[in-house]
């Protein structure tokens, strides 16, 4: 996998990706931004995020449970002083569908924090990761 980030201006970044997508990355006004995008390590909890999501979907389908839906909402801790790791990653999962079983939501969750979504798990080198989840009948 390759990418590529171009600086373009004062604080502002644009990566690019292999598969040829890019997004552009800013910083805050305090700071020397525009505001134009999200910041670096907002970009790793949201592919921490779409990582973890993509696995548990992909499991829930393969088991057959009638997932409709899947938000992942994310809280982060970071360290005080530089480098300013993160220190905790907490995941809820919103997963809406039917009759879903609570124990193949569980299940799903479990595989991808420990087995699937390298995100996640390299995140976890540093940072606690934890994780709960709540069903949606809908």
């Amino acid at each position: 996998m390759k990418a590529r980030i171009k600086w373009v201006e004062e604080v502002s970044f644009l990566g690019e990706t292999e598969s040829g997508h890019a997004v552009l990355m800013d910083g805050p006004p305090a700071g020397g931004g525009r505001n134009l995008g999200p910041r670096p390590m907002e970009m790793l909890l949201i592919g921490t995020g779409a990582c973890t999501a993509y696995d548990v979907v992909t499991i829930l389908k393969k088991a057959r449970q009638q997932i409709s839906d899947c938000v992942v909402d994310i809280q982060s801790e970071r360290a005080e002083k530089d480098p300013k790791v993160f220190t905790g990653i907490h995941l809820h999962f919103v997963v809406t569908g039917k009759n879903l079983r609570p124990e193949q939501v569980e299940r799903a969750i479990h595989l991808s924090a420990e087995k699937y979504c390298s995100a996640s798990i390299m995140l976890g080198k540093t940072a606690k990761v934890t994780h709960d989840f709540e069903i949606i009948e809908g």
